[in-house]
This record gives structure tokens, sequence and C-alpha cells, in this order.
């Protein structure tokens, strides 16, 4: 039970970050973020490897297309 103590309590919300959270919400994500993000998932995904850089998967990006 002491282990789970911790989440008896309600903390106090922190301004900053509830702040940066309201601002996120109504951000659009733009086509260009979103391969970013998908170059970069599959580059941390990756076995570590010499021959795989994050240039390596943006090029591979480019080439593959997704069936949908």
């Amino acid at each position: 039970m002491a282990a789970r103590k911790q989440f008896l309590q309600v903390r106090p919300t922190d301004p900053a970050l509830k702040a940066l959270l309201d601002a996120a919400k109504g951000k659009k994500v733009t086509e260009a973020e979103l391969n970013e993000q998908r170059v970069s998932f599959a580059f941390g995904n990756a076995p570590v490897s010499d021959f795989i850089t994050k240039d390596s998967v943006r090029a591979s990006s480019q080439s593959i297309l997704i069936a949908g």
C-alpha cells in the first residue's frame, strides 16, 4: 500500500504547464511536421547501425508509398 500513497493526493496543476497545454490544443499539425515525426519514429525504432541515419530514413520515406 505504501507504494500507492503518492496517488492518493491530488497535486496542484503547474500554471506554466497548463498554459502550454492550452496553447497546444488549438495548434494544427502541418504535413511537414507530421512527416518529420514519422521519420523520427522510424529512426528511433531502427536497429543501431552506422548505415541508418536520420537522413537515410528521411530519403527512404520519400520513396516508400503507404497503401491506404
